[in-house]
């Protein structure tokens, strides 16, 4: 297999090594992480712990683990963000990042209209100065992690089932 970046970055969450927007919360099968290369803040991803590469390879316990993720994702960031809904995109295929990971997007209510559906895109990979700060990715990645440690729908890594 070639060399996968996100597969990287699942070891450096495993030993600790990242900043909290990018470890906000981790189950058996998902990491929750803030994207760093976004102008719109709670622009979130769950990523799949192990290397897969297309969504038919997921265990049934996996797939169910992420419907409830994706639930719990899109309320918290309805009621922090304010955005009217929630996107939900699955491609794998940018190089380094083939290895399956879901991109749960808030549609705010005054987004620009070459934003919205696939138009939201252009808020990615946007430039350094346009990016959100690590200081608001932070602040919003404690307040997801706290959401989702009370949910009550999910497993932590370390084996407690929240109510």
């Amino acid at each position: 297999m070639t060399s996968c970046h996100t597969c990287e970055l699942v070891e450096r969450r495993d030993v600790g090594d990242v900043p909290l927007w990018d470890s906000i919360y981790r189950t058996p099968y998902w990491d929750v992480v803030h994207c760093n290369s976004t102008s719109l803040l709670g622009w979130l991803v769950l990523v799949q712990r192990r290397h897969i590469a297309a969504i038919e390879e997921m265990s049934e316990a996996e797939a169910i683990e992420l419907g409830k993720l994706i639930r719990q994702v899109s309320i918290v960031l309805t009621e922090l963000t304010g955005c009217i809904k929630t996107y939900v995109v699955q491609f794998a295929e940018a190089p380094g990042h083939n290895h399956v990971h879901f991109h749960i997007i808030p549609r705010m209510p005054n987004q620009l209209d070459e934003h919205r559906g696939p138009g939201i895109f252009k808020q990615l990979g946007v430039s350094e100065a346009e990016r959100m700060s690590e200081v608001a990715m932070n602040e919003l990645a404690q307040k997801v992690r706290r959401y989702l440690e009370r949910s009550g729908s999910l497993k932590c890594l370390d084996g407690v089932t929240l109510e």
